[in-house]
């Protein structure tokens, strides 16, 4: 009995270990209304970034403002989620920035009535990879500055693009 005991507590810790583990990887990309959006130097050059310097997007299909990612889609690309309106930081326009809310409920930050994204192969800052990449319907681009798409000349020599993705 005291062995069984023991098996389950030890089961329950590494039980809140797992928990633990998922709600810090969940937590990489939602925030609080401590957001703050800002404008970086890139590869694609002045493009719109969060607080930790990674590269925010915008989804061709959203349409007035209203995210249509959900589902696996957001799981590729995650929603820049907040609690309130974002902060805003360098380069970046205060009269720009604002927040949508997602059929899940929660808030998205805007940028231009754009909702905007992560994407999960931009593992750290400054990196653009989800440039252009065709997926769930539409484009994503990287945002200007003025809440416009970023689109990579053909002149550039970036490692963005698709990598492969096909969804």
């Amino acid at each position: 009995m005291k062995h069984l005991r023991f098996g389950m507590v030890a089961l329950a810790a590494a039980s809140m270990l797992v928990i633990g583990a998922s709600g810090a990887l969940a937590a990489t990309h939602s925030s609080s209304s401590n957001v703050r959006i800002a404008v970086a130097t890139s590869n694609l050059g002045r493009i719109l970034v969060d607080g930790r310097g990674h590269t925010l997007y915008l989804f061709e299909k959203d349409k007035h403002g209203t995210s249509a990612c959900n589902g696996q889609c957001a799981a590729y690309w995650p929603p820049l989620i907040v609690s309130g309106k974002p902060l805003v930081g360098t380069g970046a326009k205060a009269s720009l920035v604002g927040t949508t809310k997602r059929a899940d409920g929660r808030l998205q930050a805007t940028y231009n009535h754009h909702p905007l994204y992560f994407f999960v192969k931009d593992t750290k800052k400054g990196q653009t990879t989800g440039e252009g990449v065709n997926g769930f319907g539409a484009e994503w681009y990287a945002v200007s500055p003025a809440g416009a798409t970023v689109e990579k000349s053909s002149t550039s020599s970036t490692s963005s693009g698709s990598g492969g993705y096909k969804y």
